[in-house]
C-alpha cells in the first residue's frame, strides 16, 4: 500500500484547486502505484510453492491483505459508490488477479462491474484474516484484515458484518485505546518512530523513505516544533471548530501557524501514517449495533463513551445515530474517511452531492490512450 493517499475533497476545508482533469498527476499516480503493487502481490500468490511451508499462510495473507485492500481503495475512488445506481452493471475498476509479466492484447482488461470488485475484496481479506498471525510487528495481521472488512461491510451497509468483524478486532486484546488522544500522533518526533497500540494497521515512514503526502498535504511548518513541515494545503475552518464541546481535546489538536488553522495530526515530517485504528472499531460497532438494536460486544453507548471519555468528555446516558456520526466524525476527522462516509450516508456537504461525479476520480488519460476497453467516468 502506498504510505499516505492522496486526500479527496472533504468537507470543512479549503482546497486549491479541485477541478481534475484526465491528466490529473494525483489520479494518475494513484491507479499506478496501486495496479504495481497488485502485480507484486499476484506473483508473490503465483509462487506461494516457492515459499517455505512454514511461512506460507502468513505471506500469501499478506499478499492477500495488500491485494484486498487496494482494490478496496480503487473502487471506491474510481467508481460509483455502492450503492448508487446498479453494484451490477456500475463499471468498478478491472481485476488482474494473475501476474502481468509481458503485455499482449489479452492484458488488456474491462473494467469489472463494482459488485464483483466487491466480492474480491471481502474474498481477499476474509481469507488474509484466516492465515495471518495475530501479531506481525510492522506487517498486516489478522486484525487489520478483520478492520479493513469492517470497512468493507460499512461501506455496503451490511450492518451485521460489520458489526462483527469490528468486534473479532476488539475481542482480541490486541490493541489498546491510548490514554490520551495526543498520544496518537508525533510517531516520529515523540514516540521513536513506533505506532501506538490503538494502530490496527499503519504505513511506517522514515527518513530513508520521506514524508508522506498526509503531510504534504495537512501538515505545516511550524517555528515553535522542530520536524514539522507539509504544504498547508488543507486549512481548517471555524465551522469545523465550532463543531467540538467545550472541554474535548480533540478540539484543541489544532495549531495556528501563517494566519491559517492546522490539524496536528499530520504536522510530524516522518510519522507513521495510521491507515485504521481501534477508536474507529469502536464505533463501527456502536454505529452497527445500533441500527440493528443489537449489543454485541457493548452497547452503542458503552462504545461511544469509550471514545469520549478519552477525549475528556461527561459520557452520555444514551446515544442516537447523530451522536454516532457525530463522534466519528470529529475523532476520524482529517484521517481518510470523511469522503467515504459521506457517500455511504448519501449526504450533501459544501453543496456536493454523494453521487456527484466530482467525487470520483478519472481514469488516467494514459491509461484510456492504452486501454480501448476501458470506459471513462461521467463528467471527464
Amino acid at each position: 500500500m502506498k504510505k499516505g493517499g492522496r486526500p479527496l475533497p472533504g468537507v470543512n476545508v479549503v482546497i486549491k484547486g479541485t477541478q481534475l482533469t484526465t491528466v490529473n498527476t494525483t489520479a494518475t499516480a494513484t491507479w499506478r502505484d496501486a495496479y504495481v503493487a497488485i502485480n507484486r502481490a499476484n506473483n508473490v500468490l503465483s509462487a506461494l510453492d516457492k515459499v517455505d511451508e512454514g511461512k506460507r499462510d502468513k505471506i500469501e495473507g499478506e499478499a492477500r491483505f495488500i491485494r484486498g485492500s487496494l482494490y478496496f481503495e480503487l473502487v471506491r475512488a474510481y467508481a460509483r459508490t455502492w450503492g448508487d445506481g446498479d453494484n451490477n452493471t456500475n463499471p468498478g475498476v478491472p481485476l488482474v488477479l494473475t501476474p502481468t509479466r509481458g503485455v499482449t492484447d489479452d492484458d488488456y482488461k474491462s473494467r469489472n462491474p463494482v459488485s464483483e470488485v466487491y466480492a474480491q475484496v471481502i474474498q481477499d481479506l476474509t481469507e488474509a484474516a484466516k492465515l495471518l498471525p495475530a501479531s506481525n510487528t510492522i506487517y498486516a495481521t489478522s486484525g487489520a484484515a478483520y478492520a479493513q472488512l469492517a470497512r468493507v461491510y460499512l461501506q455496503q451497509g451490511d450492518y451485521a458484518g460489520a458489526r462483527d468483524a469490528a468486534d473479532k478486532v476488539i475481542q482480541s486484546g490486541e490493541y489498546t485505546l491510548a490514554s490520551a488522544f495526543s498520544d496518537l500522533f508525533f510517531t516520529y518526533l515523540n514516540n521513536g518512530g513506533a505506532s501506538p497500540k490503538e494502530y490496527i494497521f499503519s504505513m511506517v515512514v522514515t527518513p530513508q523513505d520521506g514524508s508522506s503526502d498526509l503531510n504534504t498535504f495537512y501538515g505545516v511548518t511550524v517555528g515553535s516544533i522542530p520536524g514539522t513541515a507539509g504544504r498547508g494545503d488543507m486549512r481548517v475552518q471555524q465551522a469545523h471548530l465550532d463543531l467540538y464541546e467545550a472541554g474535548d481535546a480533540r478540539g484543541a489538536f489544532f495549531v495556528r501557524a501563517n494566519n491559517n488553522t492546522y490539524t496536528e495530526k499530520h504536522l510530524d515530517l516522518f510519522g507513521n501514517v495510521p491507515v485504521v485504528r481501534l477508536a474507529e472499531m469502536y464505533l463501527t460497532r456502536a454505529e452497527a449495533n445500533l441500527r440493528l438494536g443489537t449489543a454485541v460486544g457493548a452497547t452503542p453507548a458503552a462504545d461511544v463513551n469509550k471514545i469520549r471519555s478519552r477525549a475528556g468528555l461527561a459520557p452520555l446516558s444514551a446515544v442516537t445515530l447523530t451522536d454516532v456520526l457525530k463522534e466519528r466524525k470529529l475523532e476520524l476527522m482529517f484521517e481518510g474517511l470523511q469522503v467515504h462516509d459521506q457517500k455511504r450516508l448519501k449526504e450533501t456537504r459544501g453543496g456536493i452531492a454523494y453521487n456527484s461525479p466530482r467525487l470520483i476520480l478519472p481514469i488516467p488519460q494514459r491509461e484510456m490512450d492504452t486501454n480501448k476497453k476501458l470506459v471513462q467516468n461521467q463528467g471527464y
